[in-house]
């Protein structure tokens, strides 16, 4: 019997080619027991590998049973309620962590990311923007953009307006889940993907992407870059940015460790570590050229930003006399010198 990563019962879009547009899974599971694999396989001829699977209507009530016998009972009852949609739906099994090959596969890793199952960077997301069609996102879901202009001219023939919210090839996550324990203040700023922990607020010009997102409780009033996590109690204040790894970032991580705080319209192009500040207004970068300061603010050596990366208890600010941006510590600076060449 083949062991599954993850599968998902999905309903899904289509555009006029029968292309998938997007898939809505209510409940995503990751690896699933032996027994919902059994079943999966059994009832709709499964025989390995990524696949999506059409349902066809006269399949669900196999499948229904199927999952019903394995003891499935929520998954054996959504599959009957599935027998309402108008909707195309569709089974998604994965055998192996392997980047997505088609639009059903993307989006199932990334409900398994905004359900919490697995956090930002746990799934490969590898070749995600050549899979996922660019879409009209509207007040009646997901339209092909080329299939956009005869609905508007439908839509106003029969006096109403069909109301484009955005293009783009990522929805916003709160039209597929909302995770426990959260506020978002303005939910077109949170796409799917995103991983929002228990306890964040995200206020209205605070931005999640997708494979990033918060840890724990934090407050959000910055921008979260692709790819990029905040640690347990940190704080993005208001027009902070971090630089993600598909604007600038390379290959690189970048990371807010926990209790950190960056102020408003400042940023970050390095991994930062625990309690760590960087003050309104600057932005540091990999090539930022700092002075290293000790307890009594003398300087101890000039060291490169990137030197720095993932260190704790750090200070960033920029000395308003001479422009020098500047770094101090709660550890002796002398230690965290000696440091710095013993990894060298």
């Amino acid at each position: 019997m083949t062991k599954l990563y993850s599968l998902g019962l999905g309903i899904g879009t289509q555009n006029s080619k029968d292309e998938w547009l997007e898939v809505f899974y209510p409940e995503p599971l990751l690896n699933p027991s032996e027994e919902i694999c059994k079943a999966f396989s059994e009832a709709l001829d499964y025989t390995g590998g990524n696949q999506a699977i059409e349902i066809r209507f006269d399949k669900i009530n196999t499948l229904s049973h199927a999952l019903y016998e394995a003891g499935a009972e929520d998954l054996s009852q959504l599959c009957s309620t599935f027998k309402l949609s108008t909707r195309p739906l569709v089974a998604t099994l994965l055998e192996t962590d392997s980047q997505p090959g088609s639009v059903p596969e993307a989006y199932l890793k990334l409900h398994l990311i905004s359900h919490r199952m697995v956090k930002p960077h746990g799934t490969n997301l590898s070749g995600l923007f050549g899979i996922l069609p660019n879409v009209a996102w509207t007040n009646v879901g997901a339209v092909d953009i080329e299939e956009l202009p005869p609905r508007q001219l439908q839509a106003r023939l029969d006096g109403k307006v069909l109301d484009v919210h955005c293009v783009d090839k990522f929805p916003k996550m709160t039209n597929y889940v909302v995770p426990k324990g959260v506020r978002i203040a303005d939910t077109a700023r949170v796409r799917l993907g995103a991983y929002i922990g228990e306890g964040t607020t995200v206020m209205h010009e605070g931005f999640v992407n997708f494979n990033a997102g918060t840890m724990g409780t934090s407050m959000i009033e910055g921008r979260i870059s692709a790819g990029v996590t905040v640690g347990e109690g940190s704080d993005l204040g208001g027009g902070c940015s971090t630089m993600g790894t598909l604007s600038g970032g390379g290959n690189i991580i970048i990371s807010v460790g926990k209790e950190s705080l960056i102020g408003a319209n400042a940023g970050t192009g390095i991994p930062l570590g625990d309690r760590c500040i960087v003050e309104s207004g600057l932005y540091i970068t990999a090539g930022t050229k700092l002075a290293l300061l000790d307890d009594q603010n003398k300087l101890v050596e000039h060291v490169k930003a990137r030197d720095l990366a993932g260190k704790n208890d750090l200070l960033f600010r920029r000395n308003s006399l001479s422009g020098m941006v500047e770094c101090k510590t709660n550890k002796s600076a002398i230690a965290l010198n000696e440091e710095l060449h013993k990894n060298n």
